[in-house]
């Protein structure tokens, strides 16, 4: 759900859920945050709205985080993030997200919960994967975090696509008058100029400057 959406309490986070799956039509709802949550997570879950909760690493509260940060490094802030999964599992969340966290802490808070577990950054034990689709797809060449692989290089693509078809258009090959145009009988055209009185004008189409 939006940043903001479901910090004020539970009727505001019911009314934003309800607003997403009546005007947004989605069919469930994710929420970032641990325990302190569990709470809005079982007023969605006890009137029908699936929720996934999502721990770790939380990039809605990345600042307070100090960054994009590896969560759960430490006995107790790893104990902090499995009480959190647990608590939301018990809520009702139908899976947990695991963000950013040892890949040991991820498998031990899979094998606990009855629930699955969608990692990012989290190692091979979960349940699942997901990666966001830039990162994966490679569509841009910002910062690439360590759990990232991409498996595509779309902004290269895209990059040699966009100049191909600027240096197209300068050179005149695009677009084509037969090919990529659509034509028009001599004596239409002619008819055309007779009504406008524009007899003297006259188009050849452009060549190629490279033909």
């Amino acid at each position: 759900m939006p940043f903001g959406s479901y910090y004020a309490g539970e009727e505001d986070t019911v009314r934003a859920a309800v607003r997403m799956l009546q005007e947004g039509n989605v069919e469930a709802v994710k929420l970032e945050g641990g325990s302190e949550i569990a709470g809005r997570v079982q007023a969605l879950t006890s009137i029908g709205i699936p929720v996934m909760a999502h721990v770790g690493l939380l990039p809605q509260r990345h600042t307070a985080l100090s960054g994009y940060r590896v969560q759960g490094r430490t006995a107790e802030s790893a104990r902090s993030i499995l009480h959190s999964a647990l608590a939301l599992e018990e809520a009702g969340a139908f899976s947990v997200v695991l963000e950013a966290i040892p890949a040991s802490l991820a498998a031990y808070i899979t094998s606990r919960l009855k629930v699955p577990t969608i990692g990012i950054g989290a190692g091979p034990g979960c349940s699942g994967q997901v990666l966001v689709w830039d990162d994966v797809m490679g569509t841009w060449a910002g910062h690439k975090a360590k759990f990232v692989r991409r498996f595509g290089d779309v902004k290269s693509e895209v990059e040699r696509g966009v100049k191909a078809y600027a240096n197209a258009v300068r050179d005149g090959s695009f677009p084509h008058h037969d090919k990529e145009g659509y034509v028009m009988d001599d004596g239409e055209i002619e008819k055309l100029l007779e009504m406008e009185s524009d007899k003297e004008w006259s188009w050849n189409p452009p060549k190629p400057v490279n033909q």
